[in-house]
């Protein structure tokens, strides 16, 4: 009796698999002719309905991991129709439903990301369809890394170092993480968050190359704080006394800086007394 109830149940099974393989093939059958329709006799969408994730998860009866492979793939297949022109419409839905269904699954929000951003050409989707893998899966450093990428990408450096911060926050994300989180903070004039970044990254390093990176994105910071204040002292020397200063020691002479600040290696700033322009004495990535 045991070994026929065995059979039931594993007969059982069998048949909700091959239910459940048959109904995805229909519907990817019915996806098929109804894409074959002209266009203008289906107003709206080019996805007539898609159930949410928590619904399917009940309907594959223990099977969502498989659900979610069949959607994942199906979607791959939808998103690469270019004839398809409204296909974006449903993007962040659908992988929403591939989350809910196999919420560790990483690639679909990977690749949700991808056709966003560079498909779509919409970064604020990539970011939500990222931030949804990092919701489902806090330990994971790579979805805010590759929403840092993709700011970084398009130049919004405040975008960036938000999410590499989120990134080099992770115990599991490599050093490179804390790298361009360093470098965003220096390209929004964070100053403070740039220094201790490149101070952690260079008394941590592994090895002498990434010491020495990190000493020359040190200068940098350095000097552009100090490039900021000299720059502040020379705009009220000539505001109090209608000239530039002859030499920059002229601004310590009247009590406007108490000490003129000096580069990473102990070097004066060069000053050109005739345009009142302050630069490093050296180029910070050639040192």
């Amino acid at each position: 009796m045991k070994a026929v109830r065995a059979a039931r149940r594993g007969f059982a099974s069998l048949a909700l698999m091959v239910i459940l393989l048959a109904s995805c093939a229909g519907l990817m059958i019915l996806k098929s002719v109804v894409d074959r329709i002209p266009r203008q006799k289906i107003p709206g969408a080019s996805i007539i309905y898609v159930p949410s994730g928590k619904f399917l998860k009940y309907a594959t009866l223990g099977y969502s991991s498989l659900a979610a492979d069949l959607v994942y793939l199906w979607a791959i297949q939808y998103y690469s129709t270019y004839t398809v022109v409204d296909r974006f419409q449903n993007l962040e839905h659908i992988f929403s439903i591939i989350a809910e269904l196999d919420p560790r699954y990483v690639d679909p929000y990977e690749v949700g990301a991808l056709i966003a951003a560079y498909e779509a050409r919409d970064l604020d989707l990539a970011y939500k369809i990222l931030d949804l893998g990092l919701a489902k899966n806090p330990d994971q450093w790579l979805f805010p890394f590759e929403a840092g990428h993709y700011a970084q990408m398009a130049k919004d450096y405040e975008t960036a170092k938000r999410y590499y911060e989120k990134a080099a926050r992770n115990p599991g994300a490599p050093e490179i993480v804390k790298r361009l989180y360093a470098a965003a903070s220096f390209k929004t004039m964070d100053l403070k968050t740039a220094w201790e970044m490149w101070l952690e990254v260079r008394d941590t390093a592994a090895d002498a190359r990434t010491r020495k990176i990190a000493d020359n994105h040190l200068y940098q910071v350095k000097s552009a704080a100090d490039i900021g204040i000299i720059r502040t002292a020379l705009a009220q020397f000539r505001t109090r006394y209608r000239r530039l200063p002859a030499s920059l020691e002229e601004l310590e002479r009247v009590r406007i800086l108490a000490s003129v600040p000096r580069d990473l290696d102990g070097r004066d700033y060069l000053y050109d007394p005739q345009k009142g322009e302050v630069s490093p004495p050296s180029i910070w990535w050639k040192r």
